[in-house]
């Protein structure tokens, strides 16, 4: 992982600047603030009902947020159109929390889909090339024809992470990666997540409640608490704190 020292050092890829984000009187986000630098593993955490999925959904454009920014390679989010919007998508991988295969396709056209969504950015005589690199960046090539019933919850994870993986993103955004996983698949998962990391140059933002998955992945860390940055730091200095709200994450570790 990042050497923790020169973090700070390294551009941003990612800002949310004082977000804010309600439903009627239940305030959800109340000035989040967040940077994600180059190459970096970001391991965000908080409790049921904190805001984390409301915020994922807002960074990608899938929620308005009240007020507040979120800049995406020096592009704010809010100021672009729908066509930017899903050009910038296109660079930014969201492994989303239950896989989202499509049942219906197999193996070989869930990762397809993509690339025909994205035909402008790729070769089409290239495609089968593209799909087998993804394939094997998981370790799945034989299952390039198998339905996504055939397969166990861990490879179904490792596909839609090749899936994710096809258009090479710049960002990538993990959601509960390592959730509904036994122990021996969670830890493949996480070992998947530091090669490609180390392979491809991400940068990741990962959420999870996870907390060996956050201890073995993060370079830094974010307790999301009260809709904030409640605080930040890497996972040893965060679990030796005193403060009850930081403690409760870190009992049981």
């Amino acid at each position: 992982m990042m050497d923790k020292k020169h973090i700070t050092e390294r551009d941003i890829v990612l800002e949310i600047k004082d977000l804010q984000k309600s439903f009627g009187d239940n305030h959800v986000i109340n000035g989040f603030n967040l940077k994600l630098y180059q190459g970096e593993n970001l391991v965000i955490m908080g409790k049921s009902g904190s805001g984390k999925s409301v915020m994922i959904k807002c960074l990608v454009g899938l929620m308005e947020l009240d007020s507040g920014s979120i800049s995406v390679m020096d592009k704010d989010i809010t100021n672009l159109d729908q066509r930017a919007l899903d050009i910038l998508r296109a660079d930014i991988g969201f492994l989303f929390q239950g896989s989202a295969l499509y049942d219906s396709m197999t193996v070989r056209e869930n990762l397809e889909f993509p690339l025909r969504r994205h035909s402008d950015r790729f070769d089409e005589t290239n495609t089968e090339a593209m799909v087998m690199e993804a394939l094997e960046s998981v370790g799945l090539i034989h299952a390039i024809d198998l339905m996504p019933s055939e397969l166990s919850g861990g490879m179904q994870k490792r596909v839609a992470l090749a899936r994710t993986l096809i258009l090479k993103p710049k960002i990538m955004l993990y959601d509960e990666p390592t959730s509904g996983l036994d122990p021996i698949t969670s830890k493949e998962i996480i070992m998947l997540m530091q090669e490609i990391q180390k392979k491809y140059g991400t940068s990741s933002l990962i959420i999870t409640h996870d907390v060996d998955c956050a201890r073995v992945i993060s370079d830094r860390m974010i307790l999301l608490i009260d809709g904030t940055n409640y605080a930040e730091g890497s996972f040893a200095d965060l679990s030796k704190r005193e403060d009850p709200k930081i403690k409760a994450f870190f009992k049981n570790k």
